[in-house]
């Protein structure tokens, strides 16, 4: 038999306490605890849905295609009239293409974003078009006319249609050419769910009176056979999936005027109830996977546009960790850099000085250097990395507001040309050559800055004037203001695309003074002040927010540095001032064997 050090490539160690780099599945011996120790990936147990940028015509009964970051949505019915409408998704934001050369709602479809398939639907029956990832193009027409089918299929060249309105168990097969009949559901049903491909789908729920179903049958490219059911009876459900061992069942409607959010997840043998969308719809479509899959369109009533993403179980999961502490306790200070090479300057330190102090972070230990020439708090910083910084605004130790500007060179600070409009408690982002500053007080203020290196230039005001946002940019092009404080703690997110301000999705929750780190497709927030002090830390995907972890110590006006999967939070308001924690997208979990 084989030992522990042959099987896994090392011996069985002793430490006091939980060891540090240690392998999955090592094992140790903690003499502290008298225990033998192993450590595993910390993942979702569940899949979850975040929200996403809407479609650009809100609807309900379409059909769609695609992937996570390539989908199609395509037909539908807005509030007030059958549509062609076709958009395209790229992960983030929908953008509307050709549309198909029939407007139609009820309909079904299967591909990809480059070549799908929409067959049948309402108030025309038969009608199938082709898409090419450019325009849709009539072919054969299905051989049985029909509305609220299913659909699956790889692409435009082989799928399958079922069931429908009128209550049908007919299936049909299509070559690339033409719809050929085969052998039928064994429940003739309409306004089912199905995913997967011509030769392996599921099918799924339905709408016939007096009610709702739960029958799933699975197809296996010559008979349907009929499976465990649906925990919740349902029709107009939404759905995605690679094929009849894998799949989602997503939203829908129990009975007349109760629609549901429920999500379950197909494993080939049962279906397992998953966390719920944001938004309870029916006549939804989706596209993907179970890994990875998006939900959008559908009715609340009234119709909608909205889009959600879905992450499945196995996504690791963020945490916050205990560093070395800062030198000097502040709050209100400016921050630059990476988790490895961070820089602090300035600040508030209790009870009520002015900090000029700057510290420098190489990933363990902080060090303190050369301080700013101008001591000040409610300052605001931006910078790549320790060593190219750029600090400005503030409130000096007369109480007076600042438009100072200092740029550092990994060794020194030097004074450079002044803020055009003098302010504190800014949002900031970007590099000592391009960096962007904006709102402030006194007041709520909405203007902005952008710095090319020299001098600072008034631009384009935020839609939302406040103090007190937070700000990720890599550099004065592109910029998130993130959150703030006006009459009272907002959520209100800005993205900036070196000319105007475009409000997009707001934070989970509001709140003002938070520290932030990343950039405009992938950011962090974290503390923050929402009456009271906040932890929670929300990750920004591109298109939404999603609450993380929280931070270990809740705490405002603290300074931050890094990205989303190497983040540093230091200092802020909290009884010592002086904390820093290091995050990162993955981390793990340790249990002692009984």
């Amino acid at each position: 038999m084989a030992t522990y050090k042959e099987s896994v490539g090392t011996a069985v160690t002793n430490f006091a306490g939980d060891k540090p780099g240690v392998a999955t599945g090592e094992l140790w011996y903690d003499s502290s605890a008298f225990a033998w120790k192993y450590q595993y990936p910390n993942v979702t147990s569940v899949g979850s849905w975040r929200t996403g940028n809407s479609l650009n015509t809100a609807r309900q009964q379409l059909a769609g295609a695609g992937a996570y970051t390539s989908g199609l949505a395509f037909g539908g019915i807005t509030s007030t009239a059958d549509t062609a409408v076709t958009e395209s998704y790229d992960g983030t934001s929908w953008t509307e293409v050709n549309d198909l050369g029939t407007a139609r709602r009820d309909l079904a479809g299967n591909g990809t974003s480059t070549s799908a398939l929409a067959y049948g639907g309402a108030p025309t029956k038969t009608e199938t078009e082709s898409w090419n990832g450019t325009n849709w193009t009539e072919v054969n027409n299905l051989s049985t006319g029909r509305r609220a089918l299913g659909g699956a299929g790889a692409d435009n060249t082989a799928a399958l249609a079922f069931g429908g309105d009128p209550t049908t168990a007919n299936t049909e097969t299509w070559n690339g050419t033409n719809w050929t009949e085969v052998n039928n559901m064994n429940t003739a049903r309409e306004r089912v769910g199905g995913f997967g491909t011509n030769t392996s789908a599921l099918v799924f729920g339905d709408n016939v009176p007096p009610g709702n179903g739960a029958l799933t049958e699975s197809w296996n490219g010559t008979n349907w056979t009929e499976v465990n059911d649906l925990n919740t009876a349902r029709g107009y459900a939404g759905s995605a999936g690679s094929d009849n061992t894998s799949g989602l069942a997503i939203g829908g409607e129990t009975s007349p005027g109760t629609e549901v959010a429920n999500t379950e997840l197909w494993n080939g043998t049962n279906w397992t109830e998953q966390n719920d969308l944001s938004q309870v719809r029916l006549a939804l479509e989706g596209a993907g996977t179970t890994s990875n899959a998006l939900a959008f369109g559908g009715s609340v009533p009234p119709v909608t546009g909205a889009t959600e993403e879905w992450t499945g179980a196995g996504a690791p999961v963020g945490a916050w960790s205990t560093a070395n502490n800062m030198n000097t306790a502040r709050d209100s200070l400016a921050s630059a850099g990476t988790q490895t090479s961070a820089l602090a300057a300035g600040g508030h330190t209790p009870p009520g000085g002015y900090s000029a102090d700057t510290e420098l972070y190489d990933g363990t230990n902080w060090t303190e250097v050369n301080n700013l020439n101008t001591g000040r708090a409610k300052v605001t910083g931006c910078g790549a990395s320790s060593t190219a910084a750029l600090a400005f605004g503030g409130e000096d130790p007369g109480d007076s507001n600042t438009g100072a500007t200092e740029t550092w060179n990994g060794t020194n600070w030097t004074e450079v040309n002044d803020l055009t409009t003098v302010r504190k408690r800014m949002g900031g982002a970007g590099t000592t050559t391009s960096a962007l500053a904006f709102g402030g007080t006194p007041g709520s203020k909405n203007e902005t800055e952008l710095w090319n290196g020299t001098n600072w230039t008034e631009v384009n005001n935020l839609n939302t004037a406040r103090q007190g946002p937070g700000g990720v940019g890599a550099d004065n092009t592109a910029v998130l203001a993130i959150g703030g404080y006006s009459t009272t703690y907002i959520g209100n997110t800005e993205s900036w695309n070196g000319t105007n301000w475009t409000e997009v999705n707001d934070l989970t929750t509001a709140r003002a003074f938070a520290a932030a780190a990343g950039t405009t497709p992938s950011a962090l927030a974290f503390g923050g002040e929402e009456s009271p002090q906040s932890a929670k830390t929300e990750e920004w995907s591109g298109a939404s927010w999603a609450e993380v972890a929280d931070l270990n110590t809740a705490r405002n006006v603290l300074g931050g540095a890094g990205n989303v999967t190497a983040g540093l939070a230091f200092a802020g308001e909290d009884p010592s001032g002086n904390l820093t924690e290091e995050w990162s997208s993955s981390s793990n979990v340790i249990k002692s064997l009984d």
